[in-house]
Parts: structure tokens; sequence; C-alpha cells
């Protein structure tokens, strides 16, 4: 705990077998409470490892998607009566030595939302990013900035906190269950004027590091600027988007999808 505030680290997995223990070694384990893996159906052995680390390890009986992983995690985290929920991924890609100063922020009453940024400093390009993603990221960015007024410097790192009031509050249902997740998620998080906070996040690219092709870096792309598109049509009152409505909330006291998920089993040796 930081302040009372009970911490979970969610980790949405497929096929991390090669870089979830060197992932898991770095958690700042003296002030996270919990560690949640959902393997989405991968083809190795992502949850025996997880499981015999000692994680809380749950696991897809179908692919569900990234998006539809997140959701997995985050339903996780809120049962678990988590005030903080850190989403790192398990390919080590990002340090986990930051969870300590993001999760600060949040506990301290500072912000509600952190980002880790590739972008800040020379991060990405230092740790390998492909020049093509960094273009493209810059660029995107840029435009999304412009289209929902907003000042960050990505919206694309998967390294993010979450205060369990800011999950609760948005239509995390309404997401796609594809990369997008991740850029319909902070639109929604601005749409609620909730500020965002970023800090300076080092990366690292190597085989094992889970990276999409160019072809769906290109739709992910393109549905990026049709996100904020839509973000912007609707607060000009134009259409009325169910991702951005303001009494949409995710949270099971306040919609009835937040429900069992019967695709989601928890895994042991037994229940495979």
């Amino acid at each position: 705990m930081v302040n009372g505030k009970i911490i979970t680290v969610i980790m949405p997995a497929y096929n991390a077998e090669k870089t979830l223990e060197r992932t898991f070694n770095e958690i700042p384990h003296d002030i996270v409470d919990n560690v949640v893996l959902v393997d989405d159906s991968s083809n190795d052995k992502t949850k025996e490892l997880a499981h015999k680390l000692g994680i809380i390890t749950y696991y897809h009986i179908q692919n569900r998607g990234y998006g539809g992983n997140q959701k997995s995690c985050y339903k996780i985290a809120i049962e678990l009566n988590s005030n903080i929920v850190v989403m790192l991924h398990p390919d080590y890609q990002y340090s986990p030595r930051l969870i300590r100063a993001m999760v600060a922020l949040i506990a301290d009453g500072v912000y509600d939302v952190v980002m880790g940024s590739r972008i800040l400093g020379k991060g990405a390009r230092a740790g390998g990013m492909p020049i093509y993603k960094y273009i493209s990221n810059r660029v995107l960015t840029l435009i999304q900035n412009i289209l929902i007024n907003e000042k960050l410097s990505e919206y694309h790192s998967g390294y993010r906190a979450f205060s369990a009031d800011v999950l609760k509050s948005i239509a995390l249902d309404e997401n796609s269950d594809d990369f997008i997740f991740d850029n319909q998620m902070i639109v929604q998080i601005h749409n609620k004027k909730i500020p965002i906070a970023e800090i300076t996040c080092p990366t690292k690219y190597f085989d094992e590091a889970s990276s999409i092709n160019f072809i769906r870096s290109t739709k992910y792309g393109i549905q990026c600027i049709l996100t904020s598109f839509i973000y912007l049509l609707h607060n000009m009152g134009l259409i009325n988007s169910r991702l951005f409505r303001q009494d949409t909330g995710w949270y099971k006291d306040e919609n009835p999808r937040f429900k069992k998920y019967s695709y989601l089993k928890k895994y042991s040796p037994k229940n495979k």
C-alpha cells in the first residue's frame, strides 16, 4: 500500500513466457498488493509460469484481443477492491521500476491518471523504436491534440496507472476489443475532464517485446483519428456516441453488463 491505497498491477498477456519473469521481478513488491495476469489464450506456457511466480492468474478460453484482455484485467482489479491500478505489459518493454513514481502521484491525490511517455525526453529512439513508429506516433499525437484540444506528448503508451474511480466512471465495455481500446480509453478520460499526468518512460524494443506490424499499425492509426472525430462530433452535439455519454458507467453497481465473463477462468494446475 501507499497512503492506505490498495495497489494492483495488471498484466494483459499473450505469449509472454520469455519476458514475464524479468518483468515480474522488477515490480516494487513492497508497495504492490496484487499482481494479476490474464493470459489471452497464449500458445506458450505464460499462465503456467505466472502461477508458479505467485501471480493471480486468469486466462481466456478463447482469444479476446488486446482490448478484451484489458477489460478482464480491470474487472478483476476492481473486484479485488483496488484503489490504484497499474497496467504493465509483461513483455519487459516498459520498466516496472517506474510504478513507485506513477502510483505516488495518484496516492498523494495529485492526479487520477498517469501515463508513462516514451516521447518525453529521448527514450523512444534511444530504446530502439522504429523510425516509422516514431514519426507515426508524433503525427497522430499532433492530430489528436488538435481535434480534442489536449496537450499530451503521446496517446499510444501501454504503461498507465489509474485510480479505481476513473476506471468505474468510463464506458470501458463500449470500447473495442482490439488495439484501439487504449486510445478510446484516453479520449474517454479526457471527455470526463480528468487531467492526465505524464512521466518520462524509457522503453526497450527487442525480438521478444510485443509489437504490431505495419498493416495493423496503419489500421490503428486510422482508428485513432476516427475516435477523435467521433469525440469532436459528439461534443458538438451532432451525434450521440455511447463512448462519450456522461451518464454511462462501467462498474457493476451502475451497469448490468459488468457481469461474470463466461470466457474468463481462474488458472490453477487443476483448472487448466
